[in-house]
């Protein structure tokens, strides 16, 4: 019967089951008038259930709905049972943007043979960094000309490639996240039962993307969300072009490796097994310098963590710190300069917390320890408490290594100098003769000899060109000779003056010794830890295929900067 006509029957069946109960309660009723009180209907459940089963419609109706809901039933229990069979064929691995696997895997991506045959792309100027994940378009890559086009998997379209004779499904989807945010989330499907397809995939996409950054270092920086985002990566700089006094490079490098190697030596005596070191010195010296190549040297990435960022207070930074790689180098510049009036407990007295260069920091007793910490500024809202308890509190992160620089040592807290915070204190001052002559030589020594592996007094074969290496520059202001190559005196004729700075062209190919001679003639003019390392080097760049002129007018160029702090110095004190 057509469920239409079944629902007409059942209407039908009421109204007659109405007008029968309607004409059978009348005749009671007069009956009852006549008679006196009767029996009362039935009202229990049972009278009501055999009252409605009575009924031919409802009968079909339960009917229908048992059968269907066993239907139903098994249908779902059945696609239930199939996607955990097929489920038990597949592996599925999602990587997220904020995280570092996201880069692994869209460089893997970019190395397989079968993403040239992919037919929808998206096209991106975008900037991932000196080894990008995207790919590089056929033609572009040797253009120096703006921004290079590059290739990325277009968002919600499966690619197939194949990984050791698996099947492999690659999505790249987007998620929005509020209003204004959206994530990037990239999922791999491998046609596999052993999850030793899905390690090795993982193992190659890592040990791919650190091959290609063998030589680089990444950075990364905080958000706002609270999360850690890679910016850059850098080309590691060489130690031997870090020129500081003798023994500073090998104490900085030799006590990082050995930190790094001594984690069970801390564990065997309960000692929290994470470093800190305070820079400190002046402006200039090469302190962030030495961070960075320290970075490349033991093979750490940087984490940079700026206390005076916007919304940022204690609970943000300590948990910041705590989600740090194990092993990584935090840096913190600047550190005295994150607070308004420099680390300190308190804002009272300001007129105390003000001293001489030359003096020292005056030590807070044991009450003012127990003050409120500091804020530092409005944008920011971090304390110095909420410092302390994030770089060797209970949820501290181990295996990092802490790097702080600052221009203003006496402004510190003596709290956050005390070994477990900062154990090794490094002061980086200005220049000193030594190292004017070292910055020298790294510049102007020839790019295939090592100054480090050479005695100054050995003699190198002279070639002809050492006799006209002056050409690049011009003769001395006064007339006097300089040493030649086999130590006897030549005149220094200028063949050519020089205009501009042309970086592309030559200098000169000066010997060895020749280079040590006008090193010392270099070094004798600079006035010892007066000036920075960061302003010699700026003064070589302004030279820098003119080794001989360099020596020579240094003189000069050391008066004028003389000159000019003292008439800083004069201007300071004459303003109230």
């Amino acid at each position: 019967m057509d469920p239409i006509q079944l629902i007409q029957a059942s209407l039908v069946g009421l109204l007659q089951g109405g007008q029968q109960t309607a004409n059978t309660t009348a005749g009671t009723n007069a009956t009852a008038i006549g008679a006196g009180p009767s029996t009362p209907l039935p009202l229990n459940f049972s009278s009501i259930l055999s009252f409605l089963l009575s009924l031919a419609a409802l009968r079909e109706w339960l009917k229908l709905i048992v059968i269907g809901g066993i239907i139903e039933t098994s249908r779902r229990g059945c696609l239930k049972l199939w996607a955990v069979f097929v489920e038990s064929f597949w592996l599925t691995a999602c990587f997220d943007e904020n995280d570092l696997s996201y880069t692994w895997a869209l460089y893997w991506l970019s190395q397989q043979p079968t993403w040239n045959k992919a037919r929808i792309i998206d096209i991106t100027t975008r900037s991932f960094g000196l080894n990008s994940p995207a790919i590089s378009v056929y033609g572009d890559e040797e253009s120096e000309e703006g921004r290079k086009l590059s290739y990325l998997p277009s968002f919600s379209k499966t690619y197939t490639v194949w990984f050791k004779g698996h099947y492999v499904r690659v999505t790249r989807s987007q998620i929005q996240e509020g209003v204004y945010s959206t994530r990037e989330v990239l999922h791999f499907d491998i046609l596999a039962r052993n999850h030793s397809v899905l390690n090795a995939l993982l193992l190659e996409a890592k040990n791919l993307y650190g091959g290609a950054q063998a030589h680089l270092i990444s950075v990364f920086v905080s958000e706002s969300a609270g999360n850690w985002r890679h910016v850059a990566s850098r080309p590691k700089r060489p130690m031997k072009s870090i020129v500081l006094d003798p023994g500073m490079k090998d104490l900085l490098l030799d006590d990082a490796k050995d930190f790094l190697q001594s984690e069970e030596w801390y564990a065997e005596r309960g000692i929290p097994f994470r470093r800190g070191y305070l820079l400190y010195g002046a402006p200039g010296s090469g302190k962030t310098s030495m961070i960075h190549s320290l970075a490349g040297e033991l093979g750490l990435d940087v984490y940079i963590i700026s206390l005076s960022r916007a919304g940022l207070d204690d609970t943000a930074l300590s948990a910041l710190i705590s989600e740090l790689p194990r092993r990584c180098i935090a840096l913190m510049e600047d550190i005295d300069a994150a607070f308004h009036h420099g680390l300190t407990r308190d804002l009272d007295d300001e007129s105390d917390k003000k001293e001489d260069d030359g003096e020292e920091h005056k030590k807070h007793d044991s009450d003012r320890e127990k003050e409120k910490a500091s804020v530092s500024s409005p944008l920011s809202r971090v304390t110095l408490s909420g410092l302390l308890n994030a770089l060797d509190g209970v949820g501290a992160q181990e295996g990092r290594i802490l790097y702080a620089t600052t221009n203003r040592y006496s402004a510190l807290d003596p709290a956050l100098c005390r070994p477990g915070r900062m154990d090794l204190h490094v002061e980086f001052r200005l220049a000193s003769k030594y190292q004017a002559r070292e910055l020298f030589k790294c510049f102007y020594l020839p790019s295939h000899s090592d100054d480090n592996s050479k005695d100054e007094d050995e003699e190198p074969v002279k070639s002809e060109t050492d006799d006209h290496d002056s050409a690049y520059g011009s003769g001395s202001s006064n007339g006097s000779p300089a040493p030649s190559v086999d130590g006897e005196t030549e005149e220094m004729k200028p063949l050519q003056l020089y205009e501009g700075e042309r970086h592309r062209s030559a200098g000169p190919r000066l010997s060895y010794r020749r280079v040590a001679v006008l090193a010392e003639r270099f070094a004798d003019a600079i006035p010892e830890r007066e000036l920075s390392m960061a302003s010699l080097q700026g003064y070589l760049m302004s030279y820098k295929i003119r080794p001989i002129e360099a020596a020579e007018a240094i003189v000069a160029w050391v008066a004028h900067e003389r000159a000019e702090k003292a008439k800083k110095h004069r201007v300071g004190k004459s303003s109230p």
